[in-house]
């Protein structure tokens, strides 16, 4: 069947979805890290957010999967469950775990910059298992390269220089602020959590790609990972504290750090990134990193008083020109993705309609 020919019917409507998907999913990780760090200063037990917030996860994923993909579940087999679990472990129990710690250990600009590794990590993990097509010689492929060499240039000059720091505003959240600063104690130890964290979630997305064969109903997925990772982090959790009153929750602000997590940061961004991968392949969700970058430095600084430092004005700049090389570099991921296509495209008719575009 001719895909590009396909595609031509279904571009129009379908061509801004991916890219305006990929914003709000680094969106929704600014004001989870935000949140986070927040609630974690003030005390909270990483593995109870972990545990609760993939519970409200999964209650917001389920409507969606009962409608639109109604009966499916009917469909997993102990093989694609085994997926999931792994999914689950590998995609959400251990980077975010990693990450909370790190982010423990740092502060939210800080800890959010190494998510732009991510890319690199996916990039070379793609070409091992062969899930990416890569021309040395041809502009899309020196693109690539240029992106996942800004991307680790940024994190690298973030982290060896900070620079003169700018206070630009005063905090809004001026005691909050205080209380996180208390809690960032050891930054080579967060730094060395925030990059096992960014490569296990590099390997996260070439494990839904692998998903979306056994299992290509990415709402039952999200859902049933989102079950899963959260009895594997409460697991952990009990072994790490008995004491109950870690797991209760009351009507304060880590409520709400949990109730946003688990909606948007676990279900909304799980299922977008899910349907990005399923549509422009394992390497297009992580080339939009580096907006969480530029969202958290500036709300960190608005709202929590972290002062802007010339390090992160100088990475700001390298950020931008990583976005837009990125998305330029992998603008043909949909061809690359062909491959994969051609296997997905009978479980998902709708959205490799346009593959070709």
């Amino acid at each position: 069947m001719d895909i590009a020919g396909a595609g031509t019917t279904a571009t129009a409507p379908a061509g801004w979805k991916a890219p305006a998907s990929m914003v709000l999913v680094q969106l929704f990780i600014t004001g989870m890290v935000l949140l986070s760090k927040v609630s974690i200063g003030g005390g909270m037990f990483i593995f109870t957010l972990l545990a609760y917030r993939s519970v409200f996860g999964a209650v917001f994923i389920l409507p969606f999967a009962l409608i639109f993909e109604r009966g499916k579940w009917r469909d997993m087999d102990w093989p694609a469950f085994g997926w999931i679990f792994f999914n689950a472990f590998i995609g959400y129990a251990v980077p975010m775990s990693l990450y909370y710690y790190g982010l423990k250990d740092t502060t939210p600009s800080y800890a959010v910059i190494f998510i732009n590794i991510i890319p690199l990590f996916t990039f070379i993990l793609s070409l091992m298992f062969r899930l990416e097509t890569f021309r040395i010689g041809s502009m899309a492929g020196g693109l690539k390269i240029a992106s996942v060499l800004l991307s680790v240039g940024g994190t690298m000059l973030v982290s060896l220089y900070k620079g003169k720091s700018l206070h630009i505003w005063n905090s809004i959240l001026r005691h909050q602020n205080e209380e996180s600063t208390k809690s960032a104690t050891n930054q080579l130890r967060g730094t060395i959590l925030l990059v096992v964290s960014s490569f296990t979630f590099a390997c996260w997305y070439l494990v839904q790609s692998k998903i979306l064969k056994v299992y290509p109903y990415k709402y039952w997925s999200s859902m049933t990972t989102c079950v899963v990772g959260g009895f594997q982090t409460a697991f952990v959790g009990i072994l790490l504290t008995r004491d109950k009153s870690a797991w209760k929750l009351g009507w304060n602000f880590d409520l709400i750090t949990i109730v946003y997590s688990g909606a948007l940061a676990t279900a909304g961004k799980y299922s977008l990134n899910s349907w990005a991968v399923a549509k422009r392949g394992p390497a297009y969700p992580p080339m939009f990193n580096p907006l969480s970058v530029v969202f958290t430095v500036v709300l960190d600084s608005v709202l929590m008083g972290d002062d802007v430092t010339v390090g992160r004005t100088t990475v700001w700049s390298i950020e931008h020109h990583c976005y837009f090389v990125g998305v330029t570099g992998t603008g043909d991921t949909r061809y690359q993705s062909r491959c994969q296509g051609l296997e997905l495209r009978r479980h998902f008719p709708s959205m490799y309609c346009g593959i070709g575009t």
